[in-house]
């Protein structure tokens, strides 16, 4: 079993607060497929089972909910998984990986939130996952859809330090950064990419979509507004991101 003091922070808040506890019933679902994923076993004491609720006319997961049997890591791990698998469609849940749920919980970049000791938690959430996604294969996918990036929760818009004293192409290695951590892994779930083109008069982010990015609608909606909010959470307040969808 892992150490509580082992754990991060919002990891740990997760944990003692879950959000999405619960099972749906049937009637709950109104049109949407309910998918259940169980793995573990009781002999080992540990049992996580994911609930999904799928919209059938696009394979997007609408909503998600968890029930465990076993120590707080699976809380944690499973807590991840329902937020991450939110507005992505059962083919993206299908290519999540512990990683993934582990950088969701995390308090800094390069920190884990889980111990190694608890990567088994991560892999039976994900094992969950897969086997409730599996049961969805069925559902047409709507071609190109890019699953927004999650915006980061609980932080205000900050400057990030000594910014105004960084070069342009500090700026931009910034920034890079913080998209290889927060965003690029998200996109990449259905064979997108975005790049950092250019910073120009010191606030406007020029990007370049790839792969699946390129003709995908929300590129210029939904997955646009959740890479500005998230950097200007982590970068600048006052940063603005233009996409230039003459590069593919």
């Amino acid at each position: 079993m892992s150490s509580w003091k082992h754990f991060g922070r919002k990891l740990l808040q997760r944990i003692e607060n879950p959000r999405n506890t619960g099972s749906f019933k049937p009637e709950e679902a109104k049109g949407m497929r309910l998918v259940i994923g169980t793995e573990g076993s009781k002999k080992h004491e540990k049992i996580v089972r994911l609930s999904l609720l799928v919209d059938e006319s696009d394979g997007v997961v609408a909503d998600a909910k968890f029930q465990i049997f076993g120590p707080p890591a699976l809380i944690g791990a499973a807590e991840s998984a329902c937020s991450l698998v939110l507005r992505k469609n059962y083919d993206q849940a299908r290519r999540i990986t512990a990683d993934h749920l582990d950088k969701e919980m995390r308090d800094k970049g390069e920190e884990k939130a889980f111990p190694d000791s608890a990567a088994w938690a991560l892999n039976l959430v994900v094992d969950a996952l897969e086997t409730a996604a599996n049961q969805c294969m069925d559902i047409p996918i709507a071609d190109g859809y890019i699953a927004p990036p999650m915006p980061i929760e609980g932080q205000q818009q900050q400057e990030y330090p000594g910014w105004r004293e960084l070069s342009t192409k500090q700026k931009i290695s910034v920034i890079e950064a913080v998209i290889a951590e927060d965003i690029r892994p998200y996109v990449e779930l259905d064979a997108g990419g975005v790049q950092v083109v250019n910073l120009l008069e010191e606030r406007e982010v020029i990007i370049a979509y790839e792969g699946s990015c390129t003709t995908c609608h929300s590129a210029t909606g939904a997955t646009l507004s959740a890479i500005q909010q998230i950097l200007r959470t982590k970068v600048h307040p006052e940063l603005v991101v233009i996409p230039n969808l003459g590069m593919k």
